[in-house]
């Protein structure tokens, strides 16, 4: 049995739309990345999971009942991106306080002990780093065993030392037989840690399939060129996304040997050309950057260039 699912969910706060009819299933025993730039209805979806907010339209259910009933979050687990933890409280006794509303919790010492926060378990949550209070809140989410666990951007504010040691925790709670949802618009984290991507844009659903073959899809290049005639580069074989930066076209292309052979023979006229490897931001956001998905509530084909959407 599924998890969650989202059925045809939109949800929208007056005229903004951000979620907008998303179909989508969560199942056991995966560890899912939902990925998307920041607007892009990741947070709203999470809050729907978690009975914060009620779809405009559709259905959400959590463990085959409603996300709004407490019953149905028994077993829900979850860090939002922001956490207001008390600032008097010892660490200790917050996570014995989180704790002690389930049956079968984490004793405050293991928990600890797996997400690195054992040496600050006397210190009051007013004391800590932005970085340590994210930890705890990241350990929190587990505290009771969920089978289910949201964690919203959980490595915001650690350095790489810090997220490298909450990737572990996360995969090895994940081994231990939680399904977990990580939303992130790191690719390398998402990479890091899920078998499973979920690309949203827009509050539409982009992309949904192995991380394998999402990083796939934007294995894109980048060309520079000068040109007196920038409209006909659109019109030659995997343009992704153009834009201009001065007096140069910046192009984003699925192939660039395949592109410049293709801009030689156009007799399009152009100059000074460049081509280099996309970084991750930008191969990123030539994925959720351009064109429109089908409205069908589904994530649209990898293979078909023209199911981007445009971020809202």
């Amino acid at each position: 049995m599924n998890l969650a699912r989202f059925d045809r969910v939109t949800r929208r706060y007056g005229d903004v739309v951000a979620v907008d009819d998303v179909s989508l299933d969560l199942e056991p025993g995966v560890l899912v990345g939902l990925l998307g730039p920041n607007g892009a209805g990741k947070t709203t979806l999470l809050s729907l999971l978690q009975g914060l907010r009620r779809p405009t339209s559709g259905t959400v259910t959590l463990f085959g009942g409603d996300p709004r009933d407490a019953r149905s979050r028994q077993l829900l687990g979850s860090t939002p991106q922001e956490t207001a933890l008390p600032e008097t409280l010892r660490v200790r006794e917050v996570i014995d306080y989180v704790g002690g509303h389930f049956a079968d919790r984490v004793p405050t010492g293991e928990l600890a002990a797996e997400f690195g926060i054992d040496e600050l378990l006397r210190r009051q949550c007013g004391a800590l780093s932005g970085g340590q209070k994210r930890r705890l809140s990241v350990a929190l989410a587990f505290v009771g065993r969920p089978r289910l666990v949201l964690l919203d951007e959980p490595t915001t504010g650690l350095d790489v030392d810090a997220r490298r040691t909450l990737w572990e925790a996360i995969r090895r709670q994940h081994r231990s037989g939680a399904t977990v949802v990580v939303t992130s618009h790191y690719l390398e984290e998402i990479e890091a840690l899920a078998q499973r991507a979920v690309v949203v844009g827009g509050g539409r659903l982009i992309a949904d399939d192995s991380v394998e073959r999402i990083l796939a899809r934007v294995g894109v290049s980048h060309v520079r060129l000068r040109s007196p005639e920038p409209a006909r580069l659109d019109r030659l074989t995997g343009v992704v996304h153009h834009e201009r930066d001065d007096d140069r076209e910046v192009l984003t292309v699925a192939d660039a040997d395949a592109f410049v052979r293709e801009l030689v023979g156009s007799g399009v006229p152009f100059q000074d050309l460049t081509v280099r490897g996309a970084t991750l931001e930008e191969a990123f956001l030539a994925l959720t950057g351009t064109g429109r998905a089908p409205h069908t509530g589904a994530p649209a084909p990898l293979s078909d260039s023209a199911d981007q959407e445009a971020p809202a």
